[in-house]
């Protein structure tokens, strides 16, 4: 059986517990077995490349991304139990009331803390995906929201644990908090120098499984160590080449089978099982990946679809064109918001909107005369699917 570990006492809340401290990366004695991931990964890998491609395909990658990046935050914040829905997220960015403020907090900072280390990875001079980095990703992930008085953006001090009541009857005890920084720090070193000097080379995909299970058995910080391990998997699929954009939204899948994928996590702690985490991640990848595929595809069909509507219309002009194509990163709008996008007069902005809704592309939402609403239905129907 492979050693996957060590276990040392721990003292909190006056008990003292067996903490798992996890060996460092890669899987050794046994090395991973090839069988596990060879043809799983060609699968993910190919699944990759369509979604890149298919991508590439559309008239703006801006709308892709507008709409991928939102689903992703949303669906890494319920695994960890927010209720806030696309729809909340697209009113909250039009400035639309909503009624749980905090849950959407959580979901927008997850945005900002996304877009700092994309930000950092694609600046010459940024930061590399790093321990630093990531602790600048966590201080903006709870910023302001539950969470806020649980040491933002700093290692934890004290010894955490996951499920039970208390560390004693706990599901999992993470390692003490004084080997936190050196097993981050070996996590590091294995970001930046790939496999062990005489290991087999693994491949990038099956790196990112590692890399993103040891970073969850680490737990470093005290609140956001799922999010922030799951935001590392988008970063790394950037980072390492296998997709040039933010297109795919693989919370979708670990959402869908979540006890699937704490089951299999915990069973490399328990029982060294990293082949079950492996294929269980690539099968995931090539799942979310092929999920991006079928919604940019569907989407672009409506887009391209509405948009000939658009351009037959006699009644549409340069403003309704520029309304339209901007709908998909505004689905929820204002005529005044109109107005300030397009640069124009109330008037104006108010006789594209117009035409848009009287080719019932877009609908009015409060039935009011004034403080009017609208919405880009069918697209918003397409995302939430």
């Amino acid at each position: 059986m492979r050693s996957i570990g060590t276990y040392a006492i721990s003292s909190t809340l006056g008990e003292s517990v067996q903490a798992f401290v996890p060996h460092a990366l890669p899987p050794t004695t046994p090395a991973l077995a090839p069988e596990c991931f060879v043809d799983a990964n060609r699968v993910a890998e190919l699944a990759l490349a369509r979604l890149s491609g298919v991508a590439g395909l559309v008239p703006s990658v801006d709308w892709l991304l507008y709409s991928a990046i939102r689903k992703e935050a949303l669906l890494t914040s319920q695994i960890e139990g927010t209720q806030a829905t696309l729809v909340d997220l697209f009113d909250e960015e039009a400035g639309f009331a909503i009624s749980n403020t905090d849950d959407v907090e959580e979901v927008t900072n997850y945005l900002r803390a996304f877009r700092l280390v994309q930000a950092h990875l694609r600046d010459p001079a940024g930061l590399p995906l790093s321990v630093r980095l990531l602790c600048d990703a966590h201080r903006l992930l709870l910023d302001g929201v539950r969470g806020q008085g649980k040491q933002p953006g700093e290692l934890r001090r004290s010894q955490n644990w996951i499920g039970g009541t208390r560390p004693g009857n706990a599901v999992f005890v993470p390692p003490p908090p004084e080997r936190v920084a050196d097993l981050l720090a070996d996590m590091e070193r294995y970001l930046h120098s790939g496999v062990n000097a005489g290991a087999a080379p693994l491949p990038p995909l099956v790196k990112v499984a590692l890399v993103h299970q040891q970073f969850e058995t680490i737990h470093p910080f005290l609140d956001g160590n799922g999010r922030i391990g799951r935001l590392l998997i988008a970063a790394l699929l950037e980072h390492w080449g296998l997709l040039p954009e933010p297109v795919m939204y693989l919370s979708g899948y670990l959402k869908q089978h979540q006890a699937e994928y704490y089951r299999r996590l915990s069973g490399v702690r328990t029982d060294g099982d990293w082949e079950g985490w492996v294929a269980f991640f690539l099968e995931g990848v090539a799942q979310a990946a092929a999920e991006a595929e079928r919604c940019i595809v569907t989407i672009a069909t409506l887009l391209a679809s509405d948009r000939r509507r658009l351009l037959a219309s006699p009644q549409a002009g340069p403003a309704s064109y520029r309304l339209f194509e901007m709908l998909p990163m505004m689905p929820r709008f204002t005529i005044e918001q109109v107005r300030q996008k397009l640069d124009t007069s109330f008037p104006t902005a108010n006789a594209a909107v117009k035409v848009l809704e009287n080719l019932g592309i877009v609908a009015e939402l409060t039935g009011q005369k004034k403080n009017r609403s609208f919405s880009y239905q069918a697209y918003i129907a397409l995302l939430t699917a």
